[in-house]
């Protein structure tokens, strides 16, 4: 070789310039570029674990909370419909106690003129 000839000959064409520069960022950099790698490729790995591990808890607690709003709900209506029986009960049974409103005038009468009879 002569010491006039350059190592790298580099010729009009963009293609083998930029496969040169590739094959000296190899040489340079190739085994941390190839490290980088691997670390990139654990953590995404990593990451997607940890990603579907929330996913099944965000599932888990999606289930969880909707079986406890359907319990909530049930205990709600029986709640609900017992006081609507209780209050229909009272209702009922204030009717029942309660006299008519003819009923006490007549009787009032009745004993008005009772009174006058006597």
């Amino acid at each position: 070789m002569s010491k006039n000839r350059p190592v790298i000959e580099l010729n009009n064409k963009a293609e083998d310039a930029s496969s040169k520069i590739e094959v000296i960022k190899e040489l340079i950099f190739g085994e941390q570029i190839k490290e980088y790698d691997s670390e990139f490729e654990k953590l995404k790995k990593e990451i997607l674990s940890k990603k579907k591990a929330l996913n099944e808890l965000i599932e888990e607690v999606r289930t969880e909370l909707t079986k406890s709003i359907d319990n909530v709900s049930t205990d709600l209506n029986i709640r609900i419909t017992e006081v609507e029986q209780n209050l229909e009960g009272k209702i009922d049974e204030l009717q029942s106690d309660t006299v008519n409103k003819e009923t006490l005038g007549q009787l009032l009468i009745d004993l008005g003129e009772k009174i006058a009879k006597e």
